[in-house]
């Protein structure tokens, strides 16, 4: 919604009440971090709804460039990837440092990008002890205009405290320079095993981590009904929480993040069988919105094969306490990926 400006008489976008009471919720950060979030939560189709679509492209450091790429060959373009999420209508869009230089020029100011600071690469022989290589600094944000920085953590990881306290440098000089801060939180490594990492108390669990370590917005996986931990077990048990659908387990892994004062986004996972089973899971997300604080999902690169230019598809969520849910146009986004 444009409004009137009292002292020249032209017009600006209002922030709603909806991104006004998100930015509330971040009661000791500065002008420039609330200003990088209203740009995060104002820019494309949601603008003003309280909703987030973020197109994240980190697979070429992860994967390899022909298992990312090749069914989708425009997509070794970077140029690709920022014209998607601006022509998706998307809010933001996440890479490391090369992918976001080059396309710095060209689309300044077109789409708040997200500087993702560290990687991992298939390469590596790492497990127990997960890890990722710092790549990027917040000077290279700063440089590049991004609205965010973005941090891989792997709670359970033999390198997991290492990992937090560099975490807690980047963020701390990240919001002193009026960045906001997107933490990627997947348990892996240690004792955990494949169906732990996805676990409903591990999920929640690293949630809450990422919020304890001062995350603006967390990422997680989509929790199963499995626990993984014993102690969780009894607790769960003793605290009557629900975790039998997926709407219970996203209700208890947003409460597990401030009782819902941070934005939690949560990743597609593994590629879907067809457009549906992607639609079946987004409809779940958003069925938990009757909780304290009602909460919308939506996709940022909907799509049900792989891989392609985007392997990794996201759901994002912000909490909200009054108004009901709206399932969104997915197939705006989907659409958007070649044949």
């Amino acid at each position: 919604m444009n409004v009137s400006t009292p002292i020249t008489g032209g017009t600006r976008l209002a922030i709603t009440p909806r991104v006004r009471e998100i930015l509330s919720w971040y009661e000791s950060d500065n002008p420039g971090t609330k200003g990088n979030l209203v740009r995060l939560l104002m820019t494309g189709k949601l603008a003003g709804t309280g909703k987030l679509v973020i197109l994240p492209v980190d697979q070429g450091f992860e994967h390899g460039p022909a298992r990312s790429f090749s069914v989708n060959p425009a997509a070794y373009d970077p140029h690709y990837h920022f014209q998607l999420a601006i022509d998706a209508g998307l809010n933001a869009y996440a890479a490391p440092l090369g992918m976001l230089e080059a396309g710095a020029d060209t689309f300044a100011g077109q789409i708040p990008t997200i500087l993702k600071m560290n990687s991992a690469n298939s390469l590596s022989r790492l497990n127990e002890d997960a890890d990722q290589a710092v790549t990027a600094s917040v000077a290279d944000a700063v440089r590049l205009g991004c609205s965010a920085i973005g941090f891989t953590i792997y709670p359970g990881s033999d390198q997991a405290y290492d990992q937090m306290e560099e975490i807690r440098e980047l963020a701390a000089e990240a919001k002193s320079v009026g960045l906001a801060v997107v933490v990627w939180s997947y348990a892996r490594g240690g004792e955990l095993d494949k169906a732990g990492e996805t676990s409903a108390d591990v999920i929640a669990y690293a949630a809450h981590i990422a919020a304890l370590l001062g995350a603006h917005i967390i990422k997680v996986k989509p929790p199963t009904e499995k626990i993984a931990l014993a102690p969780a077990q009894k607790a769960y048990e003793k605290g009557k929480i629900p975790l039998g659908t997926l709407e219970d387990r996203i209700r208890d892994v947003v409460k597990s993040c401030f009782n819902g004062r941070r934005i939690v986004i949560f990743s597609g996972g593994e590629a879907k069988a067809d457009a549906n089973a992607v639609l079946d899971e987004i409809r779940q997300i958003a069925a938990a919105a009757p909780s304290a604080r009602s909460w919308a999902a939506t996709p940022s690169s909907a799509r049900a094969r792989k891989p392609s230019s985007c392997s990794t598809t996201s759901w994002t969520s912000t909490p909200r306490r009054d108004e009901p849910i709206e399932l969104l146009p997915f197939g705006v986004v989907r659409d958007r990926f070649p044949e």
